[in-house]
């Protein structure tokens, strides 16, 4: 399998999916400190219990961007990301 082409640095968008807006927007504030990115509201599921977020951020190379993804990943109130 070829390994996906990447010109780095880029914005990356991950999608962050959890339970509570205010507390995710939070997390992302902590894990990215100063840090400019953006992120806004996507979907919400059928039933209203879980919601999903867009958070673009500009990262500088593979190491960058994986080590966002795993900070996110480590964080309870996150219960996925694509």
């Amino acid at each position: 399998m070829k390994k996906l082409e990447i010109e780095y640095p880029c914005d990356w968008t991950f999608k962050i999916i959890g339970q509570d807006e205010g507390l995710l927007r939070k997390v992302v504030a902590a894990l990215l400190q100063s840090r400019m990115h953006t992120i806004n509201s996507s979907n919400a599921s059928s039933g209203g219990k879980y919601i999903s977020l867009n958070l673009t951020v500009n990262v500088k190379n593979e190491t960058d961007r994986n080590e966002i993804f795993n900070s996110l990943q480590n964080d309870s109130s996150i219960k996925l990301i694509l």
